[in-house]
């Protein structure tokens, strides 16, 4: 299991005193656990706790932008070598052929013609997906295959 792991790693970044391993993975932890108890479980199972890497993930990419634009570049490379740490725990991703290729298979199930669908087609694409893709490019990709359908 992914917390499992984290929690590892966690154990591991102390013993070798790596002070920015062991912070991210430290509020990455607690992150988890805050879902866990809201969601009234004991641990989260796996397309869960990757939807929390995400959601740091994210936050990681917001600060970069905001620190570049505000000239402290020293902040938003402390902050890209955390979005590294990070990223090592999601699933690998996808290539956009292979996301394509779902696209196209989940649009001749549901049927879909036209964008009134996509919300239906984006919702299938991403439980099949789970993770594995940006959900911008995925996003991008769906809109392509709905506005000239081959």
């Amino acid at each position: 299991m992914l917390e499992e792991k984290i929690l590892n790693d966690y154990k591991e970044a102390m013993k070798a005193r790596d002070a920015l391993k062991s912070s991210v993975l430290s509020f990455l932890r607690a992150d988890l656990m805050n879902l866990a108890v809201a969601k009234k479980k004991k641990s989260l199972d796996d397309p869960e706790a990757v939807s929390v890497i995400k959601k740091q993930i994210k936050q990681r990419q917001d600060s970069i932008e905001q620190f570049t634009k505000g000239d402290r570049l020293e902040m938003a490379e402390k902050e890209k070598k955390e979005l590294e740490i990070l990223k090592a725990y999601l699933p690998p991703e996808l290539s956009e052929e292979e996301v394509k290729k779902v696209i196209a298979e989940v649009v001749s199930e549901t049927g879909a013609s036209s964008m009134k669908d996509m919300g239906r087609v984006m919702k299938e694409v991403n439980a099949k997906l789970a993770g594995q893709a940006d959900g911008k490019l995925v996003a991008e990709l769906v809109k392509q295959s709905l506005s000239n359908p081959s």
